[in-house]
């Protein structure tokens, strides 16, 4: 019998899995394991002990945006061993990592690394005071040209633990293409892809499946046989490197061509990569297209392809909003439908661009967006410049379906309120508009009543807000929230009503 390595202990698979499971919990994967969770990490647990544990089946995505490549989704119980075996790792080679080094690393990140490369160019530049130049190089088809061999070489070197190299062979020299499983596109789709975009096309014994946790830090520590030789063999102070996208700074052009030619060698002899032929060797003024960004010494604009991909993303959104019913009518009076899990969607879309833009010189950028998208301020409102829900909903503490009315009365003062009783409708109406609704108010109706009710509200004009149940329990009763809403129509139609 093998004695099980502490790394696979019931507590530390019950670790990994409580880190794998952030922001993936509702996920099919992730809601499959939880449906028998005890059983699944018993299971896992005795197959790491007799070492029978094999990797599952990955699903292939392909995704069309910012540009056509492939995904592998590794399985749920995979990505648990891929958390072990990161976990494990990771800190011994951070030690050896350069600190400009900043793709998947904890305390690194996109913004760091361009803030770093903004300071790089003042710098070498002298405060622009002296004219420097920039090359930046990328790896061509980095994922799918990694050597197994020597990747897993490089690694073992560092490793005297038995259960860690057995793990690491294992997901190493997995082939994810193998009974992998096709979502939204066929495997006739993959194959035409290029062949260095795709691993069903890759060369034997080489590529990483991109989406795994595993892959990104394995990416790290493949390249950091580049990052000592670029700092500590050509001595380069000013260099900054994101995954396989990289920059190299100096007020010497001659410089860096040399270093060109010693990098593409090094590449071709030691780790088995080429270059892309998208190399650029420019002045610093020009800016540097880095991250999303362009960088220049004294401040950042945001890449062109970065707004115009938030523009095609809110107007697939208000093409949606409109097959749920958003619409104006003649006299210019519109229905906003409130379909929560699009706008969810939606402000998660807000909240990452308003960062992007934000960080650089974005602010007036971001306003053209917001603009060009009137029906936001119907959803989104702007807290302190960060967008944030308009959420028209009940609150989570009450207890009793009166505070509800009286909270929606609240949020919606002017508003004539249809709220659902079981099968009926309850209308609310304000203190100005009761003498108008007496007959109506705080009565019950359904079938052809609501018909006519409801005709003679949109034919009034008055802003009308529906309020529907999610099915979701608060406290003693059920969540509702703003399901549809009217807004007052124009002064020329109420003056033609009155």
């Amino acid at each position: 019998m093998v004695i099980l390595s502490p790394l696979f202990s019931l507590e530390n698979l019950y670790r990994a899995y409580r880190q794998c499971r952030r922001s993936k919990r509702s996920t099919h994967n992730a809601l499959a394991f939880e449906s028998d969770l005890e059983g699944n990490w018993i299971q896992l647990h005795q197959k790491l002990l007799n070492r029978s544990y094999q990797p599952g089946s990955s699903m292939a995505v392909l995704l069309e945006k910012p540009k056509r490549r492939e995904i592998f989704a590794a399985d749920f119980r995979d990505r648990i061993m891929h958390h072990i075996l990161v976990a494990e790792l990771a800190p011994k080679w951070e030690r050896r990592f350069i600190a400009d080094s900043y793709a998947c690393r904890k305390g690194k990140g996109t913004h760091r690394g361009v803030k770093r490369l903004q300071q790089f160019t003042r710098q070498v530049t002298e405060n622009q005071s002296r004219t420097s130049r920039y090359l930046q190089l990328d790896v061509r088809g980095f994922f799918i040209s990694i050597n197994r061999h020597f990747l897993f070489e490089r690694l073992a070197a560092r490793v005297h633990d038995a259960e860690i190299l057995w793990l690491l062979r294992l997901f190493i020299f997995y082939d994810p293409v193998q009974d992998c499983q096709f979502r939204s596109a066929t495997k006739e789709e993959f194959l035409q892809l290029p062949a260095r975009k795709t691993l069903f096309k890759a060369e034997p014994d080489c590529g990483l499946p991109i989406g795994n946790l595993t892959s990104q830090f394995f990416a790290n520590v493949y390249l950091d046989a580049l990052d000592q030789f670029v700092k500590h063999k050509l001595k380069v102070r000013h260099y900054v490197r994101y995954c396989d996208d990289f920059v190299l700074l100096s007020q010497s052009r001659e410089e860096l061509i040399g270093w060109y030619f010693a990098i593409h060698a090094f590449l071709n002899n030691r780790l088995r990569l080429q270059l892309n032929g998208k190399s650029r060797l420019q002045p610093i003024g020009n800016g540097i297209d880095f991250l999303g960004y362009i960088v220049r010494p004294w401040y950042l604009l945001v890449r062109r392809r970065v707004a115009t991909a938030l523009h095609e993303r809110l107007s697939q959104a208000s093409a949606q909003l409109v097959r749920q019913g958003l619409t104006t009518d003649t006299n210019g009076r519109k229905v906003y439908p409130y379909p929560w899990d699009l706008l969810t969607r939606i402000r998660a879309w807000l909240t990452s661009y308003h960062g992007h833009f934000h960080y650089a010189l974005g602010a007036q950028p971001w306003q053209n967006q917001l603009a060009r998208h009137i029906w936001l301020a119907e959803y989104f409102q702007t807290d302190q410049g960060k967008p944030s829900y308009r959420r028209l909903s009940g609150p989570r503490h009450v207890q009793s379906v009166f505070q509800q009315r009286k909270w929606f009365r609240k949020l919606l003062p002017d508003h004539v309120l249809m709220t659902p009783f079981g099968s009926c409708w309850e209308m609310t109406c304000c203190s100005a508009q009761q003498t108008a609704w007496s007959l109506w108010c705080n009565r019950r109706m359904s079938g052809s009543t609501l018909q006519t009710i409801s005709l003679r509200l949109w034919q009034s004009g008055v802003p009308v807000a529906w309020i529907g149940e999610t099915g979701i329990p608060v406290a003693t009763i059920r969540e509702r929230v703003v399901m549809k809403r009217w807004e007052m129509a124009s002064p020329l139609f109420l003056e033609r009503v009155s």
